[in-house]
């Protein structure tokens, strides 16, 4: 009896042992969820608020299928449709690439086309890619209640091979630039968030406050290692930012100096968003708020130090403190994190960090920002900035012109005399153009300088797949090389513009059909922040998240092409009139048909009843007296004559209407 109490003692003692030795395991890789919010005063008046959640996962073969912060939807969809990378993006008004940056990691990766964009690699043979795209879109479109599921057709996606982001394989792309973003896609995206809108950081987004802005941008990123057996340690990482660009609208705000300028609209939060911050989500590791000060901002607050007599010590003192002459901030940070380089002449940029975790309902987190003098500063741009336009008239033929202006900073990207020959700045242009607008690509031609050039001079590398009618896109990947000098670049290409099925016109025809926005990107130029000290990054998934390497690109104007459009109402007329005479035709056949020459006998026998009455016959009896003559009571009309009468009407009617079918048969038919 005692040896077999001590072996089942050891069993147990060794299943003990195992499974604290699995929950270890299981605790050193467990779900986290962020939440961090940057906000960043813009030059023309405006403030950006950047919104960043990062929800990450451990391995399934680790950690199991069950997840307590990681939404369940898409930890489906990842392993239903084998996706290894997917990027969605709903986006209200367009970025202001000259006045709000276009070479900052936040304005590179959030600044999107309008309406939706969405591109996906799946883990799947190349002949079930086109279905697990299709799949996905219907899928995205119930879950997001937008109308994603028109992007399953062939005509409305496509496979970039290079063009757009070289690391993609299996990928499809796709875009609606016409989608409106409302509520209604908003709310499904804060339902995948833990404390959705009702704690943390999250609690911010009033409706009303966010739509009212100049842009909206609500994006996830999702990145899955599920199906890669080299990377078993990164799991799934789902990245939800949303970018707004607000108006403040306080006091006090029209200030004039004696230099005529005015003072800049200073802000709060409860300002901006109608709400504070009454502490963080429970179940949110780190909860952040920081206000970064760009490096033009910077380099203007320490001229107004040294017009203010300060001396090097105040100056080298300001770089490591929130106090200084320029504005004045309502609540002191926890923490002053200093850029370690910066791109442009004035210097790093600042960022003011401010811990959520201090601060709960009795002691709600309002940061101010009060101006005390007008400051001017620009944003760090891209080395050339793009647009495109139409060029043409008519229904028949057009083209379309990308135009490439060099930037204000341009000078400070190159580390060589930008006068010389072998100087080259690498420009990628990806652009995807519907099936109905029939684009001639060997008509291409480069200007340079307003000079027209050789392809084979500009042009390194270019990929074109042609239009299909009624079946796929056209697309067209290119590789220009540019003097880095150069003052004015465009590209210029013609096109024919089809013809399409009534069945095909959208309700709004007659407003154009839009051709998405073109991609322009440098990949020799690579935007990031680096911070100075590494500590602070394993709390912080955002600023890790800008510090990575990402290609500086931008995005052009959704262009919109008037395509002959046919007369909708000739078809409404025609229906209108045929129906109303078939109606006159029917309805007196039938009514020919069914009407009885007895009813009618009756009928004429009633009314000639209602003359005979008492009051008729004693009417006619007093006139006879009157005029002298005899009574002679009244006879009812013979049935002859009154069956005769109608039969010839009923004749009449029949010969009418078969004549009036006839003619309509003969002249219309």
């Amino acid at each position: 009896m005692r040896p077999s109490m001590a072996l089942l003692r050891s069993i147990i003692l060794f299943f003990l042992i195992c499974f604290a030795s699995d929950s270890i395991g299981k605790e050193e890789q467990e779900e986290e969820f962020s939440e961090e919010l940057l906000l960043r005063p813009l030059p023309d008046r405006k403030v950006l608020a950047y919104f960043h959640f990062e929800s990450r996962v451990p391995p399934t073969d680790t950690y199991g299928r069950h997840h307590h912060l990681f939404p369940k939807a898409i930890y489906q969809l990842v392993h239903k449709f084998r996706v290894r990378e997917m990027e969605m993006s709903f986006t209200q008004g367009r970025w202001n690439y000259e006045r709000w940056g276009g070479y900052d990691p936040i304005s590179s990766s959030n600044a999107k086309p309008p309406g939706v964009e969405l591109w996906a690699v799946f883990d799947v043979p190349q002949h079930q890619i086109d279905a697990s795209w299709k799949n996905l879109t219907h899928t995205l479109s119930g879950l997001f209640c937008a109308s994603i599921n028109f992007l399953e057709s062939s005509t409305t996606y496509s496979s970039p091979d290079w063009g757009f982001q070289p690391s993609l394989g299996n990928s499809r792309y796709g875009t609606l630039p016409r989608e409106a973003v409302c509520t209604e896609n908003l709310t499904p995206w804060l339902k995948l968030l833990p404390c959705r809108d009702k704690a943390g950081l999250s609690a911010l987004m009033d409706r009303p406050s966010i739509y009212r802005g100049f842009y909206h941008s609500q994006r996830l990123r999702l990145t899955s290692a599920e199906f890669d057996s080299v990377g078993m340690n990164s799991g799934i990482v789902l990245e939800q930012t949303l970018t707004v660009v607000l108006q403040p609208s306080t006091l006090g705000t029209g200030t004039m100096y004696s230099s005529g300028s005015s003072l800049q609209p200073s802000w709060s939060i409860s300002s901006l968003f109608g709400r504070k911050v009454s502490g963080k989500c429970v179940l949110a590791k780190s909860s952040n708020v920081y206000v970064q000060l760009e490096s033009g901002l910077v380099s203007e607050l320490k001229n107004l130090w040294k017009e203010n007599e300060r001396s090097e010590a105040d100056i080298l003192a300001f770089e490591g403190s929130w106090a200084n002459s320029g504005f004045e901030l309502s609540v002191v940070p926890d923490k002053v994190i200093k850029e370690a380089s910066s791109l442009g002449k004035g210097g790093p940029s600042f960022l003011y960090e401010f811990l959520i975790k201090n601060y709960n309902d009795s002691k709600p987190f309002d940061l101010g920002f009060t101006w005390k003098f007008p400051i001017y500063w620009s944003c760090l741009q891209a080395p050339l900035h793009a647009s495109r336009f139409l060029m043409g008239s008519g229904n028949e033929r057009g083209a379309i012109a990308i135009s490439l202006k060099p930037s204000q900073q341009s000078g400070d990207f190159y580390s060589v005399d930008i006068n010389e020959d072998n100087c080259r700045l690498r420009v990628d242009v990806f652009q995807v153009v519907p099936w109905y607008v029939k684009v001639y690509y060997h008509t291409l031609r480069v200007f340079v300088n307003e000079q027209l050039q050789s392809l084979a001079d500009v042009v390194e590398r270019m990929h074109v797949s042609p239009s299909e009618d009624k079946v796929s896109p056209g697309l067209m990947e290119m590789v220009l090389k540019l003097p880095c000098g150069v003052k004015s670049a465009a590209l210029t290409i013609e096109f024919d513009k089809g013809f399409l099925h009534i069945d095909e016109y959208p309700p709004d025809a007659n407003q154009g059909f839009d051709i998405p926005s073109a991609v322009v990107s440098f990949p020799d130029f690579q935007s990031s922040m680096h911070f100075l000290g590494d500590n602070f990054l394993n709390n912080s998934p955002m600023l890790s998240k800008l510090q990575e390497r990402s290609p500086v690109l931008s995005y052009t104007e959704v262009l919109l092409v008037p395509l002959t459009t046919p007369d909708f109402s000739m078809p409404y007329n025609v229906i209108t009139i045929t129906c109303t005479v078939f109606a006159l035709y029917f309805g007196s056949l039938l009514n020919a048909l069914r009407r009885r020459v007895g009813e009618e006998e009756r009928r004429l026998k009633s009314k000639a009843a209602k003359k005979t009455g008492r009051l008729h016959l004693l009417l006619s009896k007093l006139s006879a007296k009157l005029r002298g003559r005899p009574w002679e009571p009244p006879q009812s009309p013979p049935s002859s004559s009154s069956s005769s009468l109608v039969s010839s009407k009923l004749i009449l009617k029949v010969i009418l209407v078969a004549g009036i079918a006839a003619g309509w048969q003969y002249y219309f038919g």
